[in-house]
């Protein structure tokens, strides 16, 4: 008999439902601990389900999902935003652990989504420490702003404004230390050495930028196309049409992976700039109508696709490729 387990997780403990013969069984409740994570295992070896499904709900699924996979279970990682959709489309209003749970094991029997690879372990150190790089230059950006704001004012207390500084100069410090540690990782190992290489030599992408896309892009499938890997991100065209008399302008879907997304916008400003090929391409696009945020997101997405294309093939970006005289006259 197939059967097919949903997983709801949460930050201390997840819900497992097995369904069986279109039948779900009770919940049970695991913690998140080894211990459980063995139970667990231990029960759907023998079980032998077609599926098993969960959530990527933040980094709290990660753990259960590595040791299934180890064990050698069929499991997948989905995206929340498809999972919602999964229980729209049958109408349901209640939201519970037990439900979500239920639902999941449902969607495994559905759906039949994709098996999820557990990524090697020293691409998921590269990971959390890009995504602690790019946490850290948000709060630096936030505070810098801050300090405009309290130096705009005679006055602010002087204290106050030697304490933002003092903020900002040590997570200067904290972010230096964490992109040292990156670099140690890359340095390491030749194939990402040779990526960071690639990378970086497109204009506009520095440092931090090439460690935050390294460490988002090489925990996903190589198989993925480019336009997979900007959905995955959030930049691909979500357009909304019905009938006649609905027809909203495009616009980016933003449900996917924002620190992708982060990491691509300052390097799409500045090679809007600095890179004649990217620079005229935005000015046909601005030519032919589309307002300057409008450019840079079409910006972001070429830039991804041509770093997808590092990572890939080990080739160095070449923007004369992604910005061809071929590809403005496509924005008339």
């Amino acid at each position: 008999m197939n059967s097919f387990v949903g997983i709801d997780i949460a930050a201390k403990s997840f819900d497992v439902v097995v369904r069986q013969d279109n039948k779900n069984s009770k919940v049970v409740t695991y913690s998140q601990h080894k211990n459980d994570f063995k139970k667990l295992i231990d029960k759907l070896v023998k079980l032998s389900p077609e599926h098993i499904v969960m959530e990527a709900t933040g980094i709290y699924y990660l753990d259960l999902a590595k040791a299934l996979f180890k064990a050698g279970l069929p499991v997948s990682v989905i995206n929340p935003r498809s999972f919602k959709n999964f229980a729209d489309t049958l109408l349901k209003r209640t939201k519970t652990d037990s439900v979500d749970a239920s639902l999941l094991a449902e969607y495994g029997q559905r759906m039949t989504p994709a098996l999820w690879t557990a990524p090697d372990e020293s691409l998921m150190e590269l990971r959390d420490i890009s995504r602690q790089i790019n946490r850290l230059v948000h709060m630096n950006t936030k505070a810098k702003n801050i300090l405009h704001a309290l130096c705009a004012t005679e006055g602010t207390n002087k204290h106050v404004i030697e304490d933002e500084k003092e903020g900002i100069l040590f997570n200067e410090k904290r972010i230096e230390r964490m992109r040292n540690l990156a670099m140690e990782l890359i340095k390491a190992n030749e194939k990402l050495k040779r990526q960071f290489d690639n990378i970086t030599s497109a204009i506009g992408i520095g440092d931090n930028s090439a460690i935050c896309m390294m460490g988002e892009l090489n925990i996903l499938p190589k198989d993925l196309k480019a336009p997979q890997v900007c959905h995955y991100a959030g930049l691909s065209v979500r357009l909304t049409q019905s009938g006649t008399s609905v027809k909203s302008p495009g616009r980016l879907s933003k449900a996917g992976n924002t620190y992708l997304r982060n990491a691509f916008f300052m390097p799409a400003m500045s090679a809007s700039t600095h890179d004649p090929n990217v620079r005229a391409f935005k000015e046909a696009l601005v030519l032919h109508g589309k307002k300057n945020i409008q450019a840079i997101c079409a910006i972001m997405r070429k830039y991804l696709m041509g770093v997808w294309a590092c990572i890939k093939n080990d080739t160095p970006f070449d923007s004369s490729k992604l910005f061809s005289e071929e590809h403005k006259s496509a924005c008339a």
